[in-house]
């Protein structure tokens, strides 16, 4: 692979994620930008490698992305995200029959809970309830780490959080927005037994980034063939849809500082 090439790192949560990098790929080449990806199963690993040195980017969930900055002290470089990444959600889920009808009533009961790397459905579930003042130390948690490293990408562990609410191993649940809105349309969600109790506040998801060393030119051609994607380009259309988006935005950090706050509160970086 020759030096100009641009190697990015992305997990592999789900099959489509190879159709959406080689489709990505394919774009960029036409873009006369080359780039190549490399695939990794979890985070942590991704994290690593991207810290070393040996891929130029990486596509990080919001638990990565801060990690890194973290671990860089500031210095690594953000690059873009996807329009449906700005102001997302979680929900706290509530059965009907549970007799919940404000925040504090979660304490005592059962609340079912996503996997521990999961932003939308644990680290700021959690963290927002606490600021509402609910003390969690008080419900009792009923935690599905599915999928483990893969920073709740998969939504596992939210399908379980919503199984458990229906079959009445749990009063309550968290559970991300899109997870959420998703099970509904599906018509997997039976709104005579579950409804929306809470809505976070709104925080900022996935992120590109790069090494703090990384080849300034190389930062400077992903953008430009990476924001030429567009919606009414029907080629690029399919690849949108399949990572979930409509239009790349350039990066923003304010989205994020929950996070920072819910790691540091939980001991969790």
């Amino acid at each position: 692979m020759s030096d100009d090439t641009i190697l990015l790192g992305a997990v592999a949560y789900d099959p489509k994620v190879v159709t959406i990098w080689e489709g990505i790929r394919d774009h960029f080449r036409a873009e006369g930008v080359k780039m190549d990806f490399a695939l990794f199963s979890n985070y942590e690993r991704q994290v690593e490698t991207l810290l070393r040195g040996h891929i130029d980017l990486a596509w990080n969930t919001p638990l990565a992305h801060v990690r890194v900055q973290k671990r860089t002290e500031g210095r690594s470089i953000s690059l873009g995200m996807r329009d449906t990444d700005r102001d997302f959600k979680a929900k706290v889920v509530v059965r009907k029959d549970a007799g919940i009808r404000a925040l504090k009533d979660l304490e005592g009961k059962v609340l079912a809970v996503g996997s521990r790397d999961s932003t939308q459905a644990r680290i700021l579930p959690l963290h927002f309830l606490a600021k509402e003042g609910v003390d969690v130390a008080k419900a009792k948690l009923l935690a599905f780490d599915t999928d483990l490293g893969k920073h709740g990408d998969t939504g596992t562990s939210e399908l379980d959080v919503l199984k458990a609410l229906h079959d009445g191993r749990a009063q309550a649940g968290t559970v991300g927005d899109l997870i959420w809105t998703l099970e509904q349309a599906a018509g997997r969600v039976d709104p005579n037994k579950v409804e929306v109790l809470y809505t976070t506040p709104g925080f900022d998801h996935c992120m590109f980034d790069a090494h703090p060393a990384a080849d300034r030119g190389k930062c400077a051609a992903f953008q430009k063939a990476l924001f030429a994607m567009k919606w009414e380009v029907p080629e690029h259309r399919k690849l949108l849809e399949l990572e979930g988006l409509k239009e790349w935005m350039q990066p923003r950090e304010e989205g994020y500082a929950s996070l920072r706050a819910a790691l540091t509160e939980q001991a969790y970086w």
